[in-house]
């Protein structure tokens, strides 16, 4: 190594334009996004149809909605730490060729424990996926645009919903319930080719693991062909911490922040999920037939797109204090849905407001997450704030369940929905964003 010649990559990446490169690693991010996106819905659209067919009562769906996120969780939890040790790209690889072959699987289930159990399985896959491309997104991310790349990247996942949601309801129509599965299997695989042979590694991890001098000159040469970068170049590390690196998360003064994230995660993904799993199935036992009630799910989903990207923007010009108001106005959408009675139309702007505010700020907050953590424990960081939150995103479609059966009406459903999102309101006005960890 020449240590004459010692460059700061973090400098390098936000001083530099978005080149091709970098652009091209995100893209493939979010396809990965897209996929996860229509796998993690793909039971919602489905659920109906089962029930029907298996002569179930829609509100037995609860353990199945659950035990798909409680995959998501073991996911997160396990694979993040992991690519923090082997590499954020081997563990996005691995991950999308098991959701997909899960998903895949899942047309042979006869019986809501099979259901059940391939839906864990798929889960797995693409809770690990997840906090990877955040990860890797923010590594490639300048700081002046790193919020609204991460959520333009992050938009795939509700995209892959709305896509799913469109194809579903024609697929279902004409192939049946299994044809959904088939489509979220086959395209996961076919992807995971291009992952291999086009995704880069992250180049902050690479810098942290040492070693790799030749590819991370390589690598900055892409990013910005016009400074001169060799092979034998130094370049300036963050420290890599020793051990594993969840015990880490509350080490160096991360210990307040790390729980003020999991508390803002669990309520706001408590939220979505119940939203995500149960609406389609509301609004149909509210009078709105199937079409209608699948349309009010998809423009949740393009509510979130709308949302993320506003709002992504908003940060990176003005700092994260926008999320307070964002998560009391999904509140007040969230009410609205419940309370705007049988207009239909009124039901679906509420719907997509609520989408906007909801799903739209949980991207900011997969940014905030990505910022707060050091290289090193980055994937852990945001794979275990994912996790916390999926606990909640568990609970959500369980007690959704539950209410369900119990009778509740439409209105007071949401108005309960509708108090974890002020609890996200107030953990974010305690949330101080700490600047991302330097050098040793």
């Amino acid at each position: 190594m020449n240590n004459d010649r010692i460059h700061d990559i973090s400098e390098i990446i936000d001083r530099s334009r978005v080149s091709g490169f970098q652009k091209w690693a995100i893209a493939l991010c979010a396809l990965v996004a897209i996929l996860d996106g229509l796998d993690t819905q793909a039971i919602a659209f489905v659920a109906p149809a089962i029930a029907s067919e298996w002569s179930m009562d829609p509100s037995s769906f609860g353990p199945i909605f659950g035990a798909g996120l409680l995959g998501l969780t073991l996911g997160a939890l396990i694979l993040g730490p992991l690519a923090d040790l082997i590499g954020r790209k081997i563990v996005i690889i691995l991950s999308t060729i098991w959701f997909g072959a899960f998903s895949l699987l899942t047309i042979y289930a006869s019986s809501t424990g099979e259901l059940l159990a391939l839906r864990l399985l798929t889960g797995i896959g693409l809770g690990g996926a997840m906090p990877n491309i955040i990860a890797l997104t923010s590594e490639y991310a300048p700081r002046r645009v790193r919020a609204t790349l991460i959520t333009l990247m992050f938009c795939g996942f509700p995209l892959g919903a709305v896509l799913g949601g469109l194809a579903s309801s024609g697929l279902i129509a004409v192939f049946g319930w299994k044809s959904v599965f088939v489509l979220g299997g086959v395209l996961p695989l076919l992807l995971a080719p291009l992952l291999y042979f086009s995704l880069p590694e992250s180049i902050r991890y690479l810098v942290v693991k040492g070693g790799q001098g030749r590819k991370v000159a390589a690598i900055v040469r892409r990013i910005d062909p016009a400074g001169d970068y060799r092979d034998d170049d130094g370049w300036l590390k963050e420290v890599d911490l020793p051990g594993l690196p969840i015990r880490h998360l509350f080490s160096e003064g991360r210990a307040v922040g790390t729980l003020t994230l999991w508390v803002i995660f669990f309520s706001n993904l408590l939220i979505m999920y119940f939203l995500i799993n149960w609406l389609p199935s509301v609004l149909r036992q509210a009078g709105l037939p199937i079409e209608r009630a699948i349309i009010a799910t998809v423009l949740l989903n393009a509510g979130g797109i709308v949302g993320g990207l506003i709002l992504g923007r908003i940060v990176d010009r003005r700092g994260p204090g926008i999320l307070f108001a964002s998560y009391g106005l999904a509140a007040l959408a969230i009410a609205g849905i419940g309370l705007v009675g049988a207009n239909v139309g009124l039901i679906m702007v509420a719907v997509f407001i609520s989408g906007f505010f909801v799903i739209g700020t949980q991207f900011c907050m997969n940014a905030m997450a990505a910022s707060f953590y050091p290289t090193s424990m980055r994937s852990t960081g945001v794979g275990w704030a994912l996790g916390v939150g999926r606990i909640g995103s568990i609970i959500g479609p369980v007690i959704g369940g539950v209410l369900l059966a119990l009778g509740w009406e439409t209105t007071t459903l949401f108005l309960v929905v509708a108090v974890p999102a002020v609890v996200s309101a107030l953990a974010v006005a305690t949330l101080k964003a700490k600047p991302e960890h330097r050098y040793a």
